[in-house]
């Protein structure tokens, strides 16, 4: 297994990863970890000395492809206007509103996962920018369309996005989650749109498909 490299997380991104396609979304290719368990313990033996943050970015987590599933079979939702993915991660949702013709800003704090998100726009030819710093609470919205994929998991994180995505829609901005069941999902003011049964795996998750909902925040 390579030596994660901190000062430069583009070779980390290439030594440790493959490119393959998500089992939903197998239009677009991403640099995503094969060997799961060894790609995390060797970022967490860097967590101390580094302060890495775990490697989120090399997983299509099942909310994300659910949410880049139904942007690219309705483009209608995204096309010609500024889109911004929260957390993007890999930047699935991301490139997957690219190609479906919107604006696209990747809002990714962690610059590994930055660095995954620019090597995956090239590798899928779309142009994502790229916004590295805290985005929650920013007014006003530069964005007519939010979208974030898997971000319900951690309550704090939740509850503070949460509440600037209701702002937003309140403001018209459209605001689209996906979401498979995550314990801090908001328990209301969400419509749902779609569901879609995601393949998944038994060393992320604790079943081998999970129910991936697409919901719309309402105003």
């Amino acid at each position: 297994m390579p030596v994660p490299d901190p000062a430069d997380p583009a070779a980390f991104v290439h030594a440790n990863t493959a490119i393959a396609s998500p089992p939903l979304v197998p239009e677009i290719r991403l640099h995503l970890a094969s060997e799961i368990t060894p790609l995390w313990q060797a970022t967490e033996a860097s967590l101390a000395r580094d302060q890495l943050p775990p490697p989120y970015w090399a997983f299509a987590w099942a909310g994300g492809q659910a949410l880049a599933r139904h942007v690219l079979d309705h483009p209608e939702l995204v096309l010609g206007r500024a889109v911004l993915d929260f957390g993007a991660g890999s930047g699935l949702v991301a490139i997957a509103a690219a190609k479906a013709g919107a604006r696209v800003t990747a809002a990714e704090i962690d610059r590994f996962a930055a660095a995954a998100i620019a090597l995956n726009a090239a590798l899928n030819g779309v142009a994502v920018a790229i916004e590295s710093a805290d985005v929650i609470g920013r007014e006003p919205a530069l964005w007519e369309t939010v979208l974030a994929g898997d971000m319900c998991y951690e309550r704090p994180l939740a509850e503070r996005l949460t509440r600037w995505l209701r702002a937003l829609a309140a403001q018209g901005v459209t605001v689209l989650l996906g979401d498979p069941g995550r314990a801090y999902l908001p328990a209301t003011g969400l419509e749902p749109l779609a569901r879609y049964a995601v393949p998944t795996s038994l060393e992320l998750e604790d079943r081998l498909t999970r129910e991936g909902v697409v919901w719309r925040m309402a105003p």
